[in-house]
């Protein structure tokens, strides 16, 4: 009797700790700047992308089998372009450019990812035959097609359709070598955003086109004054028209993306909404067909939960997000800020070290190139980095920042031999020094925190003789999502130069959480 009851009693357990374990999936999908999301289906797997601008490498692809958890597998390009703004160079920059909203097909064998950049004044195509090597053959042709959607017919003719407000259908030569002389090449929407009412503010853009029963459908977002974010669909018996359309969802601010379907025959809109300053989130909404328009949300809204149950997920699990002991290769999460100098960094100059090496003489942190990052995270995340000052010059600084214009960071500086320990901030119209500490070892390590809870929005610095206790120094930072440089805040390593090139600043790792020191 006793072994049946402390059986039952291990069942109980058993089933108590998986019912802890699985649930049911919610919203948000990925609590971090995941924006312009585009996603097909192959089989029983499902492939997105997304938008990171200025960062290197670029145009993020993950995979998942569930449309709930996502995992990186790799970027489009390693390098978009090579000028002076991609490369910091002569005083310019792409912050808030580089690359924007791209398209994700598969079609006759192969994948396809189109974006396309005011940086370069092109529109590009990544083209593979196994997107989970990301290996991929690039074609670029002019102009910049903006936020268009690649779309292969069922006639073989390619397609995009492209702009804002007026939608432009151009028909490509099959090479993608460009627009292809004499063919179809027409506003075939006018005034998308007009379905919307209102007064015009975001004219309707970020299409994305699909087709489903005979039927072409164009997904947009568009932004009335005094309104939301709301998402328009438009369809045509023609893929030239005529079109017609309506509001699909206008809930929460969440819109533009893409509509998608299961194995099972279930249909769903992967689109995104503004959630301060992390960024761009992503959302995954139910979608149903009635009267051959796909209706999105449950009673018109964006539910919180969704009806798919789901084991606990954990950030850093999805790649999206990782810690990185630099043993020998970077971690997918990683992306340089504009194109980085491969000379001026390295992971074998010192091993189980990255060393950042100045090239040159900065005013401030974002001019300076080799500036490596990954993106923040809610509800919160926090960022550690251990940090050898020993290689660096007088003038240098070095240490972890939480990127955005109005950034702020904790380092070590040197200053006529001496080694401070800083926080700077930015969050004024000029970046200034809020803290300094004297510094009498080469060894330092420094924290940064961040609340994204209930879009408070706020940064908190800290430095460590040792690793284990922790001092918090300098102010906090609100952090604000700002539109010159267009992108969630992202954790960043850096080391620069005021005086001297060609000091270094070693560091032995950096370790990512969900847990931060204020509650």
């Amino acid at each position: 009797m006793f072994i049946k009851r402390l059986l039952l009693q291990v069942l109980a357990i058993c089933i108590l700790g998986l019912a802890l374990h699985a649930g049911q999936a919610h919203n948000p999908l990925i609590w971090a700047d995941v924006p312009d999301v585009a996603a097909i289906r192959v089989g029983d797997t499902y492939y997105m992308s997304s938008t990171t601008m200025h960062m290197n490498p670029g145009v993020p692809i993950m995979k998942s089998k569930d449309l709930i958890n996502w995992e990186l597998i790799g970027y489009a390009y390693d390098k978009l372009v090579d000028n002076d703004a991609m490369n910091l160079n002569n005083g310019k920059s792409t912050y808030g450019a580089g690359s924007w909203a791209s398209s994700l097909r598969y079609h006759d064998g192969k994948f396809y990812v189109s974006t396309f950049s005011s940086t370069s004044g092109q529109t590009h195509v990544y083209i593979t035959d196994d997107i989970e090597k990301c290996h991929w053959e690039c074609k670029t042709f002019s102009p910049s097609l903006h936020d268009h959607s690649l779309f292969f017919d069922d006639d073989g003719k390619v397609y995009m359709l492209t702009g804002g407000g007026d939608l432009r259908l151009v028909e490509l030569e099959p090479d993608f070598s460009g627009i292809k002389q004499g063919g179809f090449d027409q506003v075939v929407i006018k005034d998308a955003h007009k379905v919307a009412g209102g007064v015009t503010g975001l004219r309707a853009e970020g299409s994305q086109m699909i087709k489903v029963n005979g039927k072409y459908y164009v997904m947009n977002i568009t932004w009335p004054r005094n309104d939301i974010r709301t998402q328009i669909v438009h369809r045509a018996d023609k893929i030239t028209g005529p079109y017609e359309g309506r509001v699909i969802l206008h809930d929460k601010g969440v819109a533009q993306g893409c509509l998608i379907d299961s194995p099972d025959g279930d249909w769903y809109a992967l689109l995104f909404q503004d959630h301060g300053a992390v960024g761009r989130i992503p959302y995954l909404v139910p979608a149903s067909w009635v009267d051959g328009w796909p209706m999105l949300g449950i009673d018109g809204k964006a539910p919180m939960q969704l009806d798919i149950p789901v084991d606990n997920i954990n950030m850093l699990d999805t790649k999206i997000v990782a810690s990185d002991e630099f043993n020998s290769s970077l971690d997918l999460a990683w992306q340089w800020n504009h194109n980085p100098l491969p000379d001026f960094w390295s992971l074998t100059s010192r091993k189980g070290y990255l060393r950042l090496t100045t090239d040159r003489i900065d005013s401030n942190v974002l001019e300076s190139r080799n500036t490596l990052t990954q993106r923040t995270f809610g509800p919160t995340c926090s960022a550690v980095v251990k940090l050898d000052t020993a290689g660096m010059n007088d003038g240098d600084q070095a240490g972890l920042i939480a990127l955005q214009k109005q950034y702020g960071f904790a380092g070590v500086k040197v200053d006529g031999g001496k080694k401070y320990i800083i926080m700077v901030s930015a969050q004024g119209q000029q970046p200034a020094e809020m803290a300094e500490v004297s510094l009498a070892q080469n060894f330092i390590y420094l924290k940064v925190d961040c609340d994204f809870r209930d879009k408070v929005d706020i940064a908190y610095f800290y430095y460590s003789l040792d690793g284990t206790n922790w001092i918090r120094f300098g102010t906090e930072l609100k952090m604000a999502y700002t539109l010159p440089h267009f992108m969630g805040y992202r954790f960043g390593l850096f080391n620069f130069a005021t005086k001297n090139a060609g000091g270094y600043a070693d560091f032995d790792y950096c370790r990512i959480s969900e847990n931060i020191m204020v509650k």
